[in-house]
């Protein structure tokens, strides 16, 4: 009966026979059962490599015997280059022994050349079953990724608060080395670690963030201070063989993205150039306007190296999970790249020539130009400490250490505890402070009862609440009535720190 079944679609057929009859027999019986098929014909081993080589088939139907080759042979071949594409005997000569023997070898049916009713059907199972079986792995194979990012979000999880907490002291001594000297050098290298640790927490929130499938805040980027930052920070990673090229063609250009992560984004990129270059080179990050296709105006930020480039397997699985050509990859640096360019409405383009080096471009929507000047902080005094007794209480004991210190510095008199039960026993002994500084996760009692106990010990002057966005240090978003709260988000950075504890005063 004919096979009107088209679902398989038009097929590739490879032929391994010397009979161009049998050849052409076996075609005709395939096409008058219905199926949409075309042929190549192979009697011999290197002619089987050329053909495998051109083009995958969705099935191989090949003689047993022939002068020079077999169908052994042929079997290995394929099973060497295309391991799922099916294989059926079709021969004359086939006993019950040879027939056995083939499918113990891999062959995945076999028909008698005299006997050729089945050969249709067998076909179509065969070629079926394995799409069906390449589908499953598949399937299986997108499970285990899932699987494997569900467990990079419980590692991320479980590292981000520890990793926040070694982080700190690269946000709070940076204030206490400038508070310490007018050397230029000096402040220079508190700048460079005042920026590293920013840099580090937000990574932190940019990777729990990714594992989340969710967003950071957007900002107005002035890119001639991002290039400023990212050039500080791969100046110490950079080899002598490598030279550094930065340019924005104008320093008004703007567009609207997380800083961290676009920072990430252009780090990632660089590092990687830098890697490409094992004889050195010259690394060029550019920023200039350009047009899409339909005229609009956008940001070209252009990573190039002249390195080892890629070859155009490499550059197909470049933005794919797990994929690496580097021995010590992750397979994901890339991946978070194109996330990020894709959530701020960008595209990554990539080219690139083995030996000659490769080139990233991030396309980005322009935004309205603003001046540098009108985006840099407003510097403003605080006022120094007059002896006010504070009370800082955290868990976490190079912060608490950090905190008491360059609070102490300021002016404030001290008193340092790293959990409820010893913040109440302070107070016990040595009476309350004018001010608290609390911890939102800190254990034995947590910020809110803390609160609550020392309202019930007379207790009315204001408290500041260190919070992770992550730890609230309310579970109903409500504060003990009668304190007034400041809560100072995480990553603390001191002269936020200095300011909260001075309004806090300021305001009682």
């Amino acid at each position: 009966m004919p096979n009107r079944d088209t679902a398989l679609g038009p097929l590739r057929i490879l032929l391994v026979e010397d009979s161009p009859e049998d050849a052409e027999l076996i075609a005709d019986q395939l096409l008058e059962s219905g199926l949409q098929a075309s042929f190549d014909c192979v009697d011999n081993e290197a002619c089987m490599y050329r053909a495998l080589s051109e083009r995958m088939p969705d099935i191989v139907l090949s003689d047993l015997s022939m002068p020079g080759f077999s169908g052994y042979q042929a079997l290995r071949i394929l099973r060497e280059m295309y391991p799922r594409v099916p294989f059926i005997f079709v021969s004359g000569t086939m006993g019950e022994e040879t027939a056995v023997n083939a499918l113990q070898e891999g062959a995945n049916d076999y028909i008698i050349k005299h006997l050729p009713a089945r050969l249709p059907s067998a076909v179509v199972r065969a070629i079926r079953e394995a799409r069906s079986e390449i589908e499953r792995l598949r399937v299986e194979d997108e499970l285990m990724r899932a699987q494997r990012l569900e467990s990079l979000a419980l590692l991320a999880a479980g590292l981000g608060h520890d990793l926040r907490n070694i982080l700190q002291p690269l946000l709070i001594v940076p204030d206490l080395i400038r508070d310490r000297s007018v050397d230029p050098k000096i402040t220079r290298l508190a700048d460079v670690i005042a920026e590293c640790g920013r840099r580090g927490h937000e990574m932190v929130d940019s990777m729990l963030s990714f594992v989340r499938g969710s967003s950071q805040r957007s900002e107005r980027i002035v890119l001639q201070r991002l290039f400023q930052a990212v050039g500080m920070l791969l100046k110490s990673s950079l080899p002598r063989d490598v030279e550094l090229h930065l340019e924005v063609s104008d320093d008004r250009m703007t567009v609207d993205a997380n800083y961290t992560e676009l920072q990430q984004v252009l780090l990632n990129l660089a590092l990687n150039a830098i890697q490409a270059m094992p004889d050195g080179g010259k690394l060029s990050l550019v920023a200039e306007h350009c047009r899409d296709a339909q005229g609009d105006e956008q940001v070209r930020i252009r990573v190039s190296d002249e390195g080892i480039g890629m070859d155009e397997v490499t550059l197909q699985r470049l933005f794919s999970p797990f994929f690496t050509t580097k021995p010590k990859g992750t397979g994901l640096g890339l991946v978070s790249c194109h996330r990020i360019v894709d959530s701020i409405g960008g595209r990554i383009e990539v080219s690139s020539v083995l030996d000659r080096g490769t080139t990233f471009d991030l396309l980005l929507p322009l935004q309205m130009a603003a001046s540098i000047e009108d985006t840099a902080p407003v510097p403003s005094t605080i006022r120094p400490g007059r002896g006010e007794r504070l009370l800082v209480v955290d868990d976490e004991a190079t912060r608490l250490s950090l905190l008491g210190n360059a609070l102490s510095s300021q002016g404030y008199r001290m008193r340092l505890a790293s959990d409820g039960a010893a913040a109440m026993r302070l107070m016990q002994d040595a009476g309350l402070p004018d001010v608290v500084l609390v911890d939102s996760g800190i254990p034995l009692l947590s910020a809110e009862q803390l609160l609550r106990e020392m309202q019930a010990m007379g207790y009315r002057g204001p408290a500041i609440v260190l919070e992770d966005a992550q730890m609230p240090a309310f579970v109903d978003g409500q504060a003990p009535p009668g304190i007034s709260v400041h809560v100072l988000p995480k990553p603390l950075e001191m002269q936020r720190v200095f300011r909260a504890v001075a309004d806090a005063l300021g305001a009682e």
